[in-house]
């Protein structure tokens, strides 16, 4: 398993079209990604779940990620925050 905190740039935080984009994302690899906030866990599949973290820019998220393409779904993801989730930041 490897894990990762990563934060929220964009300016509506993690709303819908962002949730729908991380669900879209994570269901391209086999491992499973779970996203954590404040002891809260929520599967990266599951845009109910991911919603009810309530993350709004510049919360930090934990993900952590196991299984056979763990590397590639973190370089993804890292990638999908990184940018805003294609929102122009």
């Amino acid at each position: 398993m490897i894990s990762k905190k990563l934060k929220i740039c964009n300016k509506k935080g993690l709303h819908a079209r962002a949730a729908a984009k991380v669900v879209s994302l994570a269901n391209n690899f086999k491992s499973n990604i779970t996203l954590v906030k404040d002891g809260k866990d929520a599967d990266a599949r599951s845009i109910m779940k991911i919603l009810m973290l309530s993350a709004s820019k510049g919360t930090s998220i934990n993900v952590q990620i196991d299984g056979e393409d763990q590397e590639n779904a973190m370089k993804s993801i890292v990638k999908l925050f990184n940018q805003g989730f294609d929102e122009g930041i």
